[in-house]
């Protein structure tokens, strides 16, 4: 049996891990596959479905005197235990690694659930996000690692907030394991191909005036046409944010040089019948920028750009609206929080992000922080993270109030990262509970070309929006394969 020790929450817990056979052992050749996904599709690393080399001496169950046990097989519970605390990982309602590997041969993740088996409780629940799950041992990968955040979370005492799903497993027709590889092969060298063609993904801003209801009144994209807000083509905008200041109204927005693969903020002004003059870089650091978040605070202007991969949260004040900012406050250090949005309710400051503890999705996870003053401190939600559903955690842009409700949007990552948009209403929200209810789905179709939709925000009479399309890195390849390309729909001032 192997001894080590766990640092839950700054406590150091010891810790037993024991190997027991099971009567599921893997599919005939499938650590043949795993071995080929490893060289074409991780490139010679290992992966977390290599197999473990086990010793004799360490394949011996011993659960009696354990406080808590954690089983992630199918076997029946050890009758022998005492433990207080029995966790079964269940993967759309069964146990074990076979579980897990049929979801994803069915196409899907699975939902995960945690169960105590002593009362038979749920103690957690989440839909993982597949942003990083390549292939069959990314796809084990991904829901072993939201399985261990579960579990982490269980054992460290906070209270579990137990969500209702927004959109539940998918069901499919599995496929044997050598035919989603071979599959899975195939999309990746197709993938390989486009992006030698055409920049991918490539993000384009959709705005429009709207004198009238807008998607939020709606719940949906009808209305005013939409415009696409024009891009030099080696460039993509996405994550647009408006605002008028001074007088003035700006979107500012994600700019990606494509050519360079990093974000800076950008911004381009309106005027009464659309955009005007040229689009102007406004911040930019040594690391990626996007999600140019913006708030009011004692008559300032503030941005809280995501930053996520310099693991942090930062706020900058505008000294010179608006294309000069200075970093100011770091609200958050040492997190990887994506897509930072504030709102105030009931006399508190409330952050909400997509959070990631190292490992799996990037959209799945949604940590809630609040603080009484904008800058701090910042004290973490008793039940972090809140919820684990990749269909309605990651934000997608301003909180809004109607009719005394607060709602937000949310990225549905179902189908894919940003590839639907939903409307959440805040139904409970306190520095120990919380619960939303997803009301409206919105998703690319006639009103809006595109495949992607991923943020939603207004200012006035301005409502913008972003999504994808093809963008060809040849103007051969465009006129070769002219289908293959979307044309935006642009104003005169987009051209």
């Amino acid at each position: 049996m192997h001894r080590e020790t766990l640092s839950i929450d700054g406590r150091d817990v010891p810790v037993q891990i024991a190997w027991t056979a099971t009567t599921e052992p893997r599919p005939a050749g499938l650590d043949a596959l795993f071995g080929l996904e490893r060289l074409v599709l991780h490139k010679g690393k290992p992966s977390g479905a290599d197999r473990l080399t086990i010793t004799p001496d360490q394949a011996q169950a011993r659960t009696g005197t354990a406080d808590v046990v954690v089983d992630f097989t199918s076997a029946v519970r050890d009758p022998n235990s005492s433990a207080r605390l029995y966790l079964r990982p269940l993967f759309n309602g069964a146990a074990g690694e076979n579980a897990a590997l049929a979801a994803v041969l069915g196409g899907d993740l699975p939902v995960i659930e945690i169960v105590n088996e002593i009362d038979g409780a749920v103690l957690d629940r989440g839909h993982p996000s597949a942003e990083i799950a390549t292939g069959l041992s990314g796809g084990l990968e991904t829901i072993m690692a939201r399985t261990l955040t579960m579990v982490a979370a269980i054992l460290s005492g906070r209270p579990r907030i137990v969500p209702q799903l927004a959109r539940p497993a998918r069901s499919g027709n599995g496929r044997g394991p050598a035919a989603y590889v071979a599959r899975g092969l195939a999309v990746s060298i197709a993938k390989e191909i486009y992006r030698l063609c055409c920049y991918a993904p490539h993000w384009h801003v959709g705005w429009r005036f709207n004198d009238g209801a807008g998607v939020w009144q709606t719940g949906d994209l009808s209305g005013p046409t939409w415009n696409v807000l024009g891009d030099p083509g080696n460039h993509f905008y996405a994550d647009p944010f408006p605002i008028t200041w001074q007088g003035r109204t700006f979107v500012f927005f994600e700019d990606l040089d494509h050519r360079v693969g990093k974000g800076i903020i950008s911004a381009i002004e309106f005027g009464d019948t659309g955009p005007v003059g040229d689009v102007v870089p406004v911040l930019e650091e040594p690391w990626h920028l996007s999600y140019p978040f913006l708030i009011e605070d004692d008559a300032e202007l503030c941005m809280i750009p995501e930053s996520s991969l310099h693991g942090d949260v930062a706020l900058y004040k505008c000294v010179r609206f608006p294309d000069k900012w200075e970093r100011h406050a770091t609200l958050l250090s040492g997190l990887e929080i994506a897509d930072a949005t504030i709102t105030r309710h009931n006399g508190l400051n409330y952050l909400f992000g997509a959070w990631r503890d190292g490992t799996g999705g990037y959209s799945d996870s949604l940590a809630i922080y609040y603080a009484d003053h904008l800058l701090g401190p910042w004290t973490p939600h008793a039940s972090n993270p809140v919820m684990i559903d990749r269909a309605s955690t990651r934000p997608a842009g301003n909180f809004v109030t109607i009719d005394g409700k607060l709602w937000r949007p949310v990225q549905d990552c179902a189908d894919g990262y940003g590839a639907a948009l939903a409307l959440a209403e805040i139904v409970e929200l306190s520095p120990t509970t919380f619960k939303q209810i997803v009301r409206h789905s919105l998703k690319p179709g006639p009103l809006w070309p595109g495949r992607k939709l991923h943020t939603l925000n207004r200012c006035g009479r301005l409502e913008v929006i972003d999504g994808s399309r093809v963008q060809p890195k040849t103007r051969a390849f465009a006129a070769k394969f002219p289908s293959a390309v979307l044309p935006p729909r642009t104003s005169p001032h987009t051209a």
